[in-house]
């Protein structure tokens, strides 16, 4: 079992996840963050603390877009360590809805 990051984290990336992973499981796009499904322990400290409420555990129904993109761009984008900048935007988008069709990029953020 893992943990998945979804839609809401697009374009709000807030990153409070990361600054308390003990696995360094995230990794960075340009307008969102993943979490490695084979490096996640499935401890859960990330889910409560993202503002978004962007990351739900994998035994949910209906993740398995969410379980796909994160597995694929986690092989390809940086991984990140420490919390980044919050877009200026964040709050202005958070509980946005169809934001994958409106925003996602395949770009890799810079990491960590």
């Amino acid at each position: 079992m893992a943990y998945v990051v979804t839609e809401a984290c697009i374009k709000c990336k807030y990153m409070d996840c990361v600054e308390v992973c003990p696995v360094d499981c995230f990794y960075e796009g340009e307008t969102m963050v993943v979490i490695n499904p084979n490096e996640c322990i499935d401890c859960g400290v990330c889910e409560p603390e993202c503002p978004a409420e962007a990351i739900l555990p994998d035994t949910e129904g209906g993740l398995e877009k969410w379980m796909e993109l994160n597995a694929s761009y986690s092989a390809k984008w940086p991984n990140i360590t420490v919390k980044g900048e919050t877009p200026d935007d964040a709050d202005s988008h958070k509980g946005e809805e169809g934001k994958f069709d409106k925003y996602f990029t395949a770009t890799p953020g810079e990491g960590s």
